[in-house]
C-alpha cells in the first residue's frame, strides 16, 4: 500500500458533490462571472497601457493588481468549469500541485502589491516633493517584478516540499488544489514538520506586509486629518485601495478560518462560497471600484465608449 501512496498520479476534488443538481445552472452563472472578471481586468490593464497620460506608479500598480487577477482566476476557474460539465471531478497529481501554487502565489502577490500601493499613496501625500524621485517608474516595474517573483519562488519551495510527502489518500474536500490539505494528507505528519515551519515563515512575512500597510494608513489619516487638499487627495486616491484591500483580507480570513477551523457540520455550499470568494469578489471588485472612483480611468473609458457609439 505504501508503494501505492508514494506513486500517486490522480486527486478527486469532492467540494461539488452535495451540488449535483445544480451543476448546469452554477455552469453558466460561473461562465458569466469568468467572463465579466476577464472582461472587466483586460479593459482597465488595455485602458492604462494604451494611454501614456496614466503611466504613473499608481496606474502601474492598478494594471498589475489586474495582470495578477488574471493569473490567479485562469488557476481556477477552466478547470471548475470543466469540473461542472463532467460526473467525475479529477486532477492530476501535477495538476493538483500546480494549482496549489498559483493559488497560493496570486494571493500572496496581491498582498504585496497593496503594500506597494500604500507606500505609494504615502510619499505622494507625506512626501510630495520627493514623490517622482522615490517612485520612478523604473522602481515601480522592478517592484511590480520582485512582487510577483519572490511570492511564486517562496510557494514554490513550499510545494516543492509537498511533492515529497507519501500521502494516503487521494480524496480533497474542496472544489481546488490548496497545499495545506495535500500537507494533511501525509502518510506520516512528522514528516510534514518542514513544511509547517516554512507556512509560518511565509504567514510571518505577509503579516508583516499587512501591518506596514496598517501602519502607513495610520500615517496618512493623521497626516490628512488637517489639510483639506490632501484629504481630497485620500479620498480619490486613498479610498479605492482601502475597499480593495478590505475586500481582499475579508475574503482570504474567510478561507483561512474555512480551511483551518470550520466545523464539518456546515452545508458543503456554504464551505465552497467561502472558499472561493477570494476568486470571485477581489478580482470582480477591484477594477470596477478603480473605473468608477479614479477619474482619470473613468474619463479615458467614457471618452472610449463615446468614440465608439458615433
Amino acid at each position: 500500500m505504501m508503494d501505492n501512496v508514494s506513486v500517486m498520479t490522480t486527486f478527486f476534488l469532492s467540494g461539488l458533490h452535495e451540488t449535483m443538481n445544480y451543476q448546469r445552472v452554477l455552469f453558466f452563472v460561473t461562465l458569466l462571472c469568468y467572463c465579466l472578471i476577464l472582461l472587466v481586468n483586460i479593459t482597465l490593464i488595455v485602458t492604462i497601457i494604451m494611454d501614456k497620460n496614466l503611466h504613473e506608479p499608481m496606474y502601474i500598480l492598478l494594471c498589475a493588481i489586474c495582470m495578477n487577477a488574471l493569473y490567479g482566476t485562469a488557476g481556477f476557474y477552466p478547470k471548475f468549469l470543466w469540473d461542472l460539465l463532467s460526473p467525475v471531478h479529477v486532477i492530476s497529481y501535477s495538476g493538483c500541485l500546480i494549482q496549489a501554487q498559483v493559488m497560493y502565489s496570486f494571493a500572496c502577490a496581491d498582498l504585496f502589491i497593496l503594500s506597494v500601493m500604500a507606500y505609494d499613496r504615502y510619499v505622494a501625500i507625506c512626501r510630495p516633493l520627493e514623490y517622482h524621485s522615490v517612485m520612478s517608474k523604473q522602481r515601480v516595474i522592478k517592484l511590480v517584478c520582485y512582487s510577483w517573483m519572490t511570492p511564486f519562488c517562496m510557494m514554490g519551495i513550499n510545494v516543492f516540499l509537498t511533492s515529497r510527502l507519501k500521502l494516503c489518500s487521494p480524496y480533497i474536500a474542496k472544489l481546488f488544489c490548496v497545499n495545506w490539505i495535500i500537507v494533511k494528507l501525509a502518510c506520516f505528519p512528522a514528516e510534514t514538520t518542514f513544511n509547517s515551519i516554512v507556512a509560518h515563515i511565509i504567514i510571518i512575512i505577509y503579516i508583516f506586509h499587512g501591518l506596514f500597510i496598517v501602519w502607513s494608513y495610520m500615517y496618512l489619516i493623521k497626516t490628512c486629518v488637517n489639510s483639506i487638499e490632501n484629504r481630497a487627495k485620500f479620498m480619490q486616491t486613498c479610498v479605492p485601495h482601502l475597499i480593495s484591500l478590505l475586500i481582499f483580507l475579508v475574503a482570504l480570513l474567510f478561507d483561512v478560518i474555512n480551511m483551518r477551523f470550520t466545523s464539518k457540520d456546515f452545508p458543503q455550499a456554504f464551505q465552497n462560497f467561502v472558499g472561493i470568494e477570494f476568486l470571485v469578489i477581489p478580482p470582480l471588485m477591484n477594477p470596477l471600484i478603480y473605473g468608477f472612483k479614479l477619474t482619470k480611468i473613468r474619463n479615458r473609458i467614457a471618452g472610449v465608449i463615446m468614440y465608439k457609439t458615433k
